[in-house]
């Protein structure tokens, strides 16, 4: 799968099929292609050539309900949801089963209240979302994917702008997800430690192009690494959790 704007390649021949159950991470420097990629896995985009299938049906065959059932996407800029409470925006999730008209039945209720608990987000549920901090915003949106039942999340950069604390706490709160429910996840994210911590699968995309892929120990290799960064980095394992650990020299 190809995409361009103004006939300049944003993605070049991508060739990706993600595994079922799954975390696997988008990593790379700025502009190499990775939010494009996850905005036309959540058809917000078309291809420019080639196609994405989900589940062995092109992404064009599903309607939108049906799609969204299925596929959760969280962009990397999230709206505040002036005026709502935590729990009004978790219920935003449910859509995609009753449609604009339909009634909120007790079984919609149910997901929200369960979605709450999952994410631990009770606590705070009558609060207004736009009072909260960074850190439980983030939980509060992942807390509305949930709600969505869809057994795939992608989400763009949803630790972009969390403190290191909060963004170990919303990585470990994920990758709990989706090993207890066996939710898919395709995540982009900057930090490739966090990547090799936190995901089964690293792709790496450099100028629009898949230049690597593997477990961690297959991508945090100082060759690898520097092609993908252009900058001379080293690798140490880390000292208790088993994984590699990257460094710039």
């Amino acid at each position: 799968m190809s995409f361009s704007v103004e006939h300049r390649d944003l993605l070049k021949n991508v060739n990706i099929a993600f595994g079922a159950g799954e975390i696997s991470a988008l990593v790379g420097h700025n502009g190499s292609g990775k939010s494009t990629l996850l905005k036309l896995l959540a058809r917000q985009m078309i291809p420019s050539s080639g196609e994405i299938r989900f589940g062995g049906h092109k992404l064009s065959e599903f309607d939108q309900r049906t799609f969204a059932r299925s596929v959760a996407y969280l962009p990397q800029e999230v709206s505040a949801a002036p005026g709502m409470t935590v729990r009004e925006l978790v219920a935003c999730g449910r859509y995609p089963w009753h449609g604009a008209l339909g009634r909120f039945t007790a079984g919609d209720s149910a997901k929200v209240e369960e979605a709450l608990a999952l994410t631990h987000v009770e606590s705070f549920a009558d609060r207004l979302v736009e009072t909260l901090s960074g850190g439980e915003r983030q939980r509060a949106w992942i807390a509305m994917l949930m709600a969505q039942d869809a057994e795939y999340l992608l989400l763009d950069e949803p630790t972009s702008a969390l403190d290191i604390a909060h963004q170990i706490e919303l990585l470990s709160l994920i990758q709990r997800l989706s090993r207890e429910k066996g939710l898919s996840v395709v995540i982009v994210l900057h930090d490739i430690n966090m990547a090799a911590r936190f995901c089964d699968r690293i792709y790496a995309l450099k100028a629009g192009a898949v230049v690597a892929e593997g477990r961690a120990a297959d991508i945090l290799r100082c060759e690898v690494l520097e092609r993908m960064y252009g900058v001379r980095m080293e690798v140490m394992p880390h000292p208790h959790l088993g994984i590699p650990l990257a460094y710039v020299c």
